[in-house]
Order: structure tokens, then C-alpha cells, then sequence
């Protein structure tokens, strides 16, 4: 049991519990030695039985202690507390991206808001993906929305090095979010990744999913057959340019995707460009009376 004020391996000093999740438990933390806020993820007991569990947790260690990215929640320590691994992260304050889409009038973002946004996670993603690693998980609620506005990728718990196979096919990403060739069990790779945030763009954008159903597996079966919808069937004032980016992004076929997260990111950035593009579109009578 950890309690406030308890010092993990003579430096974490535990000031509050943040949160409980699904595999382990947050707390903030003081680090007494660099004198600034950390939290620390420890594993829950209950989830230990299962040795798949602490081999995810580990993994998830690993693969974010190797990466240093302004979009990348940072890890600055691993080890045990009573057992259990933990690891002591970045403190991000803030919300998820998630939690931010839940509080917004039709819980989406403006265009442009939205590829800011993109471009942070492109950007983030790219750089994962050169240290070789494919995140495997990317959605609203493993993403930090900061009060600046500034995204930060957390949860590599079932990432993979480029170009493994999926070691574990019981453990996979969230299926609204995960590409045909996945769900397919094949393995996951950059164009994965360039498909989850496809959809990403596509929900923050609309406010929805592009695929839904009564079950995960009525779900994956759209991601794999059904044609995916055009953004600017949902809310019309959506640029064109940005449906063309995101139908590209999530083609069935994954070499018929954008090769790179950077050739995402620069297809976002090009559009941008255009102020046309991002303009207010009001229909024919507020064109013709003249209100908004």
C-alpha cells in the first residue's frame, strides 16, 4: 500500500494520488534530488498474476525512457516499490485529449485548432517512429492536451520495435482506432500508426468516429470492408483539403497510406497554407441576408 509522504527508492517523495487506472495507479511526486514534480505509475497488485501484464508495464518502461520529444511524455526513472515496477514520468499538467473533446460544444475542434493538434502528433509520432518504435495505441485518451495547447504522447504499454511481429495477440490497440491489417493479425508498422491517427484527425474534426457498433467485432469489421466516410459529410464547413488527408491516411491498403508520419505532417502543413481553405462557410441565406 503506498501512502503520502512514503519515499520511493530514497527519492519520490508521494504528495497525492492522481489517479487509478486499468494496470496501475498514479501519484504525484517530488523528486528531492532535480526538486521538481514527477508522477509515478506503479503497477496495481491485482494486476501482477497475470505475467503479460508486468511484461507490458516493462515494455512500456523500456520504450519511453529511449525517447526525448517535446511531444513525448518523458520517463525519468524506473524500478520496484513493494514488488511492483513503477516508473516515475514527466508531470503532465493537464488533460487528455480526450477529456478536452468531452467538455467542448460538439466535442470537437475548429480546422485549424485540429491540425495544430496534428501536427504536434505527426511531429511526435515521426520521432518514434525513427528510434524504432511503433506506439500501437494512439487515440484521444493516450494523448495530453496541455492548457497551451501542447500535445503529449503517453502509453507505450503495447508498443513494438519496427518491424516485430505483434508478440501477444491477446493484447492490442482500441479497435476504433486500429488498422484493417492489425485486425487483421497482421503485424502492426508506421502505417499502423499513420491509420490510428487518421482517425484521430477524423473525430476531432467531427465530434465522431468513423466507425462504431454494438461490438467490437461489428467494429473491426468496418475498419476492414467499409468505406470510410468523407469528414465534410458530417460538418460540411470542413475543408475538402483536410477530407483528402484523412481518407489518404486511412486507406484500406496500407501502402496506399502516407509513407511517413512527416509526409502526414507536411501534407497538413501545405494545406494550411491556403486561407481559403479554413474560411467560414455560411449557407445560401446567410450569404444572402448578410447574418452569420
Amino acid at each position: 500500500m503506498i501512502e503520502l509522504g512514503q519515499k520511493i527508492d530514497g527519492r519520490y517523495l508521494i504528495t497525492s494520488r492522481i489517479a487509478h487506472g486499468g494496470m496501475a495507479d498514479v501519484y504525484e511526486a517530488k523528486d528531492i534530488i532535480d526538486h521538481h514534480p514527477v508522477a509515478i505509475k506503479i503497477m496495481r497488485e491485482d494486476m501482477m498474476n497475470d505475467k503479460r501484464n508486468v511484461e507490458r508495464f516493462k515494455r512500456e518502461c523500456i520504450a519511453a525512457a529511449s525517447l526525448n520529444n517535446p511531444n513525448v511524455v518523458k520517463v525519468y526513472g524506473q524500478g520496484e516499490v513493494d514488488g511492483r515496477p513503477y516508473m516515475a514520468n514527466e508531470y503532465v499538467s493537464g488533460r487528455t485529449l480526450r477529456d478536452k473533446l468531452n467538455i467542448v460544444s460538439g466535442h470537437n475542434l475548429p480546422p485549424l485548432e485540429s491540425c495544430e493538434v496534428m501536427l504536434q502528433l505527426t511531429s511526435g509520432i515521426q520521432y518514434v517512429h525513427e528510434h524504432g518504435i511503433i506506439h500501437r495505441d494512439i487515440k484521444p485518451d493516450n494523448l495530453f492536451y496541455l492548457p497551451d495547447g501542447s500535445i503529449k504522447i503517453a502509453d507505450f504499454g503495447i508498443s513494438s520495435p519496427l518491424g516485430e511481429k505483434n508478440k501477444d495477440d491477446a493484447i492490442t490497440g482500441t479497435v476504433y482506432y486500429t488498422a484493417p491489417e492489425t485486425l487483421m493479425g497482421g503485424a502492426s508498422g508506421v502505417s499502423s500508426d499513420i491509420y490510428s491517427m487518421g482517425i484521430v484527425f477524423f473525430e476531432i474534426l467531427t465530434g465522431t468516429i468513423p466507425f462504431d457498433g454494438p461490438n467490437p467485432e461489428e467494429v473491426a469489421i468496418a475498419q476492414i470492408k467499409k468505406h470510410f466516410p468523407e469528414p465534410s459529410r458530417i460538418i460540411p464547413s470542413i475543408p475538402k483539403s483536410l477530407d483528402r488527408i484523412i481518407l489518404k491516411a486511412c486507406r484500406k491498403r496500407p501502402e496506399d497510406r502516407y509513407k511517413s508520419a512527416k509526409e502526414f505532417h507536411d501534407a497538413i502543413e501545405e494545406t494550411m497554407k491556403d486561407p481559403d481553405a479554413f474560411k467560414e462557410k455560411r449557407n445560401f441565406f446567410a450569404r444572402l441576408f448578410g447574418f452569420k
